[in-house]
Formats: structure tokens, C-alpha cells, sequence
């Protein structure tokens, strides 16, 4: 590509980011960093009765907690700020004078209630070549007319003006060519004096050909817009100019037809965002999957494969490794289904390749939760010990809670089935035999403790899995002698006297 590649991602702050919108800005940034380019976050902030404080904020935030890091935003700058739609009103106004000087768009005095009855009183109808001459506006209505409704504050929006039959071709890196005629288009509102902004389609196609966007990378919800959009940079004289787009597949529902929704996850238990959100109206939390324990790393590389391949079968990539891999080529034209249960799986992975010092790190604010702290150390060797078992940081203290705690009580299952009259007698001579220990290693532990039970013709099955209710409290945890190692000589013989002690059949 000989020009400079500019994606941007142009999220409106209307409530929490869509997990779908983190594909989408995921898959802009993998592009734009394959090809040396910029990557640009701009909101779009023009819809002012839906805009939702905090929104912008938690956008950032989330990109922050991901690693995907934004050449321009409105908070880091650049050069062709602002980049706040809501901050840009002034560029927008001159936009629409040109469209109507060229006789490209024109003002349209309909009121709500007045379209309201035209819909009711013609079925399918829309505001176009074929209706337009019957409406309230300044290509009906005398030009003095329209100037004194202007001057009288009237309220009126700008519409586009499409003509009919004419072919509009979108060029989609996914898609191909998709040939949509004219007649199909309304002429869109693309400017309101309500609010002095315009809409998304006008501020779209200006920002994008200001801010020198040379691909357009979105959802596929917004293919039926591509063709007004291309309509428009003709209406400026801008073809030369124009992006290349290409719509991604929709996520679908993990089972059903349709896009996930909010209640899918809430229905099957799995975040929809990627942050928790608090509803600023209604207080209502929704989950994310930060909060869930999702590391960032098994997110980007779980939505990668949501609508890519990398043409084999291989699923755990890095980040950089996804920026070299990424094509259109291998891009699903077909919706993709959302597995949560292959997000955990993802999840998982990661976890286990995550350096054990690092773990224990995320470890520690769940240990502080429960009034524990302990040396580094030691959090990075019991982490170590039972990562494998996990899908996520805070399932660490279900598996390794006996490292921490001495267990006050016994499963009852594991007690019934392995304690026997025989039991107390037994771990006695094994509080002695570990209490001669020098070497407490491991290997030299399982040696000598298998060799007494061998030449004593125990049964292994009871003692060991005694052994094991007396230090976990329960029949589950890592291998037996790496527990004891882990504990330490004095702590085990504690463990065990205690179960002794407590434990009656």
C-alpha cells in the first residue's frame, strides 16, 4: 500500500462497549499495525439525547486494560483533533452549507407529526425521489418562505438528495463488490438544527475523509449505510479519497439464531462487556470480563478467531503474532458463534503459561480478601502447584485454600469411605517416620513412605488418601509429597495429629 494506513474505531458513548465492539476495534488495530499505520479512536457523540456519562471513560478504559494502544483519541491528541464529534459542530456546519450550495442536500420543515401521517396513509412509504415533491420543504416551498421559517426559529433538518436508478458500488474487502441501487435509499437526515449536529452518516464521512481514514473497518449492521456513505463522498467530489470498507461478520448467539445480546449472557452466565458497568440510572451492574477474571491476553486471541482463521488449526497466538497473521483473505463473510465455554478454554491457557511469580501477583488481592497474606515466594510455589486446574485467578483459592489455612474440618464421604479403625494407628507411625526425617525433599518423602507401607502391607488406597484428608481436608489437591514439601515438616505433623485428634468414626 503506497499510502499511509489510518483505521479508527468511532464508538458512539451511549452505555458500555459490546464485546462485539472490542472485535471490531481488535481487528482495526491488527491491520493498521501489519501495515505501519495509525490507529484512531473517535467518539461519536453527536446523538446528544442518548449520551451516557462515564461512557467515553469506560471506552478508554477498556482499551487500556487490553494493550490495544490508540495512536490518536480525544485524551492522548493528534493531529487532526478534535476528535470528539460534539467538539467538531463548526466543521460540520460548513460541510452542510457546501452540500446545500451545490444543490446536494436541501432543508425539510416536516414535523413528527406530519411524516407520522404520511406513514400511516401510505404504506412503505419513505422520503425520496419519488415523495419528496409532496413534502414541506425548500425544493417545494418558495425560497422566501423557507428563509423566514429559518429566521422564526422553525426547526428543520437537512436531507440528503439521492436521485433514483443510478448503481452505487461498494468495494468490500470481505464482501467484493456489492451493487446497491439508488432507488432502494431514502434521503437520510444528515443535519438537525435541533441540536446544531449532524448525524452519523454526514460526520462519519467527514471525519473519515479529514482525518485521511483509508479503511473503514465495522460491523456488518452497518452495510445498508455503505451506499449513502459512498454517495456522499461523490456529492463532495471526494472519490479520489474514498476508503476501502470492510464489514465484519455479526457474532452470533451460542445457540439460536440472532445477535448476542445482553441476555444471552445473562441468561448462560458469561459477560457481554468487557469492564463491568453500573447503569447510571438504575444502578443495575452488568459483568465484564475483566471483573470475571479474564486475563486480557485470552480475550484478544478468543475474539481473533471470531470471524478469521489463520488457515490452520492452530489456536493460542500472541498479540504480535496476530498482527503478522491477520488478512481479509481469511475473513468469515458468515456470522460467528459465540462459545463462552471456549472463551474459559482460552482462559485456562493462558493461565497456565502465565509466569508463577506474575500469578501469584494477581493472586494476592484474592489471599487480602480473606484477611491472608504471605511471602511471594510461597504464593508463586502454590500457584504452580495447582494452575493447571483453573480457568480463572480467583479459582486459585478453591484449589490451594489448604495452603493457607489448616482444614478444621473432614469430608464426610472421604472419611467414611477411607477412615478406618486402623487409621489413627497408622498416621501415628507416620508422624514418626516423616519426624526422622532429615532430607524433607519430595522425592526422599515418597521413598521412605511408600517403602513402610510396602513392608507394613497397607493398604496404599487408605493411607495415602487418609494422608490427604488430614492436610486438604478433602480427597482433591496436587501431588501428595509436593503438598508436604510445600507445608514443610513441622506444619504436616501438625495437619496430621490434628485429623487424628478431631477425626471419630
Amino acid at each position: 500500500m503506497s499510502e499511509r494506513v489510518r483505521v479508527r474505531f468511532a464508538p458512539s458513548p451511549t452505555g458500555p462497549l459490546h464485546i462485539g465492539g472490542v472485535r471490531t476495534a481488535l481487528y482495526n488495530y491488527l491491520f493498521a499495525k501489519q501495515h505501519g499505520g495509525d490507529f484512531v479512536l473517535r467518539i461519536e457523540d453527536t446523538d446528544s439525547q442518548r449520551f451516557v456519562p462515564g461512557a467515553e471513560q469506560y471506552i478508554e478504559e477498556t482499551f487500556k486494560w487490553l494493550g490495544l494502544e490508540y495512536d490518536e483519541s480525544p485524551s492522548k491528541g493528534g493531529s487532526f483533533a478534535p476528535y470528539r464529534q460534539s467538539e467538531r459542530k463548526e466543521i460540520y456546519e460548513q460541510y452542510v452549507s457546501e452540500l446545500l450550495d451545490k444543490g446536494a442536500a436541501y432543508i425539510a420543515f416536516d414535523t413528527p407529526q406530519e411524516l407520522e401521517a404520511k406513514r400511516a396513509a401510505t404504506n412503505n412509504f419513505q422520503y425520496d425521489a419519488s415523495t419528496r415533491l409532496q413534502m414541506r420543504n425548500s425544493l417545494t416551498l418558495p425560497q422566501d418562505e423557507v428563509q423566514s421559517l429559518i429566521d422564526g426559529g422553525t426547526q428543520y433538518v437537512v436531507r440528503i438528495k439521492i436521485e433514483s436508478g443510478i448503481d452505487i458500488k461498494v468495494n468490500d474487502l470481505i464482501r467484493g463488490e456489492v451493487i446497491i441501487n439508488s432507488s432502494v435509499l431514502d434521503d437520510k437526515v444528515v443535519y438537525k438544527s435541533a441540536d446544531k449536529l449532524p448525524t452519523y452518516h454526514l460526520a462519519n464521512v467527514v471525519d473519515d475523509h479529514l482525518m485521511k481514514i483509508t479503511h473503514v473497518i465495522r460491523g456488518e449492521e452497518w452495510l445498508p449505510s455503505a451506499p449513502l456513505h459512498v454517495w456522499l463522498y461523490r456529492s463532495f467530489g471526494w472519490e479520489d479519497t474514498m476508503p476501502q470498507f470492510a464489514h465484519l461478520p455479526l457474532l452470533l448467539k451460542p445457540e439460536g439464531n440472532g445477535k448476542l445480546s445482553k441476555r444471552d449472557g445473562d441468561r448462560l452466565g458469561f459477560p457481554v462487556f468487557p469492564l463491568q458497568w453500573k447503569d447510571p440510572k438504575t444502578d443495575e451492574i452488568s459483568s465484564g470480563y475483566r471483573e470475571s477474571g479474564y486475563l486480557p491476553e485470552a480475550v484478544i486471541n478468543f475474539l481473533s478467531l471470531l470471524g478469521w482463521n489463520p488457515g490452520n488449526d492452530r489456536e493460542i497466538f500472541s498479540l504480535k503474532e496476530l498482527i503478522d497473521l491477520f488478512s481479509f483473505d481469511r475473513a468469515s463473510k458468515s456470522g460467528a458463534k459465540f462459545d463462552y465455554e471456549k472463551a474459559k478454554w482460552f482462559n485456562h491457557k493462558y493461565i497456565q503459561a502465565t509466569p508463577n511469580d506474575k500469578l501469584a501477583e494477581m493472586f494476592r488481592p484474592v489471599l487480602a480478601e480473606k484477611g491472608l497474606s504471605a511471602a511471594p515466594e510461597y504464593v508463586a510455589k502454590v500457584v504452580a502447584l495447582v494452575k493447571d486446574r483453573v480457568s480463572f485467578v480467583p479459582e486459585l483459592w478453591q484449589q490451594a485454600s489448604f495452603f493457607f489455612v489448616a482444614p478444621t474440618s473432614y469430608d464426610e464421604k472421604t472419611v467414611k469411605k477411607r477412615w478406618t479403625a486402623e487409621s489413627p494407628a497408622q498416621m501415628g507411625e507416620l508422624i514418626a517416620l516423616l519426624q526422622g526425617m532429615d532430607d524433607f525433599s519430595a522425592e526422599n518423602q515418597e521413598k521412605i513412605v511408600m517403602k513402610w507401607i510396602e513392608d507394613k502391607q497397607y493398604h496404599l488406597g487408605n493411607v495415602m488418601n487418609v494422608f490427604r484428608l488430614a492436610l486438604v481436608g478433602e480427597g482433591k489437591g496436587p501431588h501428595i509429597f509436593d503438598i508436604t514439601t510445600l507445608l514443610g515438616k513441622e506444619e504436616s505433623i501438625e495437619r496430621l495429629k490434628n485429623a487424628v485428634s478431631s477425626i471419630n468414626i
